[in-house]
């Protein structure tokens, strides 16, 4: 699997229709889109689809990773809880540029309920050109995990 152009993306009920909008789109950018769910909009609890992602992130099988929820509040929280993962609840550009350059953040989270579809194809290609700077940068995220 060529890690550079694949991706896992997860959501709750409340993202359902953004994650699939962004699914769509990342395809059409050329990524492989793997889809944790959840795959309608009947309700879920995020924790159990952020726990996928975030997991597969932890773990390396992942580079990067995308969570929708509602507000991204829960999913930020869920997801930072795993070990190497830095997620990075986005609503601006700014935001979302600085997510990867300074905090080399590898999953990005969306509320989708605060955010419409071309803001949120905007903050994905953000995230995904965005390299991480690195130097002093690279000490402060090497101590997060310390």
């Amino acid at each position: 699997m060529d890690k550079e152009k694949s991706i896992i993306i997860g959501c709750d009920h409340a993202a359902f229709e953004l994650k699939e909008k962004l699914k769509a789109y990342l395809f059409n950018k050329g990524f492989k889109v793997e889809d944790a769910g959840t795959f309608n909009e009947e309700s879920v609890s995020y924790v159990d689809y952020g726990k996928k992602v975030a997991k597969a992130v932890s773990d390396n099988t992942y580079e990067k990773g995308i969570l929708l929820c509602g507000s991204g509040l829960g999913m930020s929280m869920v997801a930072n809880r795993f070990p190497k993962v830095r997620a990075a609840l986005c609503s601006d550009l700014f935001s979302a540029k600085m997510s990867r350059l300074h905090n080399d953040a590898n999953i990005l989270v969306l509320g989708g309920r605060i955010i419409g579809d071309i803001l949120a194809f905007e903050l994905v290609q953000i995230f995904l050109d965005t390299p991480f700077e690195g130097g002093r940068h690279l000490d402060r995220i090497t101590s997060i995990d310390n």
